[in-house]
């Protein structure tokens, strides 16, 4: 007994000694009282300097990138307790607790970072303050995009869709090709950023491609599949894109993946009798049509339209598909009917001289986002592409869409702009970090003016994370709560043989009638990141 005493006595001074060792280490306070300065801010990453903070973010952890043998942070603001960390390592971990204390004290306050590094010969460099500001307006709580990997064949590559949780680290897989059961799972759609009614385009292993329709927690298979959804706000219809837009490759450039629109329309999915209609007057026999948005109050239907291109002959590239470059036009619609009006053109890109796509409209019905870029649709390949803005309050004032640039983008590709429900934060994919190699999501802050300011990427528990994480991060959605379901119960449904049967009514538009089935040339176009 007293053998075994003295055991557990050495095992209990060993933790005790292991604790104080480690916060010796890491956590101590430091107490410097001599320093030099160095008249400039310290190098970081990820670059978490002069820009604005969404208040229930989870802590902002990050690499000092200065040679040093010793690192301390003061993290402070007008109210509240500062916050210390130090560390052998360049790495800042930045407890939630305090950091949570700290902005919530301090909403539409600034947040500022002072960082002293020890150099090899025990002297301490104090940098000037890193100075962020803090919104008075949180972010939506639930983060969901898709991850991919960097393989360029969708039935080799690793696919999943996740939702993150913005105010801490906790991530969870929604659905993904780890288990086989679909090749691809894409296209993610809410209705007004809630978790009530929720599509996801999947592509099983065997079988057409069908969609998920996630209501009120119950999960029902489509048979067919929807692209660039949009629903209705009422949430009674969901309109999306039928479309043929295959995937091939360049050999010399920086970005070797391009595609093109071989065909397409736009059809929607009435939830109610849970069947498919669509109009001649969104799916055009002489027009390809693309990239649906519902106004915010769901009067009007905006979507990117051109002309049809000549018969491509299968050829790979398309002759002249370089040349195709797509208006904004929107449609009024009556719920009630179910009456379509006429397509009015909202920008021509004869006029911007660039292609539109990706149109999206704030909650409010104040701001219309879109991007554009040089050619076709998809801007995420395209260097060029920007994110502009429409001020549509001052369109019902003067009559004229007048748009800008945002000040939020950079050198690279952005694109898949998203708006939270508050109207104050966008997310979208930017590939600005790491030389363009890789979508990461972003996150910038838009003021009641509709200014933009400088985006910060999604923070990660590893501030290290983007150094070596080899997935694109694309189709970025704010939602206020998480999915309900996710996993093995949407696994149990693509396996199984239930499914809510709809078929396409013939018209004289883009889209056939009758099943709607993979796009011959179209087989890896949910491969694009």
């Amino acid at each position: 007994m007293k053998k075994r005493t003295i055991i557990l006595g050495f095992i209990l001074f060993g933790l005790l000694l292991a604790g104080a060792l480690l916060y010796g280490l890491s956590g101590r306070r430091v107490q410097i009282d001599k320093y030099s300065v160095i008249d400039r801010p310290p190098r970081i990453y990820p670059d978490y300097c002069s820009t604005v903070i969404p208040p229930n973010i989870a802590p902002l952890n990050f690499m000092v990138q200065e040679k040093g043998s010793y690192y301390f942070v003061r993290i402070y603001s007008e109210k509240g307790e500062p916050i210390e960390v130090s560390s052998r390592s360049p790495k800042i971990s930045i407890p939630i607790g305090p950091w949570h204390k700290l902005l919530n004290a301090n909403k539409a306050g600034r947040l500022k970072f002072d960082v002293f590094v020890r150099t090899d010969n025990q002297a301490w460099t104090r940098f000037d303050t890193i100075t962020n500001e803090i919104a008075n307006e949180d972010v939506d709580d639930y983060l969901v995009c898709r991850r991919m990997s960097p393989t360029r064949t969708m039935i080799r590559g690793r696919t999943g869709i996740y939702q993150r949780n913005l105010t801490n680290f906790d991530e969870k897989l929604v659905l993904s090709n780890h288990n086989r059961t679909s090749v691809c799972a894409n296209c993610h759609t809410f209705c007004k950023n809630r978790t009530d009614k929720v599509l996801i385009g999947v592509r099983p292993v065997r079988g057409d491609q069908v969609t998920l329709f996630i209501e009120n927690g119950k999960v029902e298979k489509i048979g067919t599949n929807f692209g660039y959804t949009t629903w209705h706000p009422s949430g009674k219809l969901a309109v999306y894109s039928v479309i043929n837009i295959p995937m091939f490759f360049h050999t010399a450039r920086n970005e070797i993946r391009d595609t093109a629109n071989l065909n397409s329309g736009l059809a929607y999915f009435l939830t109610d009798s849970k069947t498919l209609k669509t109009s001649p007057e969104i799916s055009k026999e002489d027009r390809l049509e693309i990239w649906p948005a519902w106004s915010a109050d769901g009067r009007f239907l905006y979507f990117c339209s051109t002309q049809k291109p000549g018969a491509y002959h299968n050829e790979f590239p398309p002759e002249g598909y370089t040349k195709v470059k797509y208006d904004l036009v929107r449609i009024s619609y009556d719920l009630e009917h179910d009456q379509w009006g006429k397509v009015e053109t909202v920008l021509s890109a004869q006029d911007t001289g660039q292609s539109i796509t990706m149109p999206r409209i704030s909650p409010d019905g104040r701001w219309l986002t879109f991007c554009m870029c040089e050619y076709e649709f998809f801007p995420t390949w395209h260097e060029g592409s920007d994110i502009y803005i429409v001020d549509l309050k001052a369109v019902e004032e003067t009559g004229r869409y007048e748009y800008r640039r945002l000040d939020l983008n950079s050198d690279k590709s952005e694109s898949w702009p998203s708006w939270s429900s508050n109207n104050r934060w966008i997310v979208f994919s930017s590939k600005r970090d790491k030389e363009g190699l890789f979508t990461r999501s972003y996150i910038g802050y838009i003021d009641e003016n509709g200014k933009a300011y400088k985006p910060l990427i999604v923070p990660q528990n590893d501030p290290e994370f983007y150094t070596y994480c080899l997935e694109a991060f694309n189709t970025p959605e704010f939602t206020i709560e998480p999915i309900p379901a996710i996993g093995e119960a949407l696994t149990r449904v693509i396996r199984g043989t239930d499914e809510i049967p709809v078929t396409l009514p013939i018209t004289m538009a883009t889209p056939k009638g009758g099943k709607i089935t993979s796009p011959s040339y179209g087989e890896y176009w949910m491969n694009q990141e």
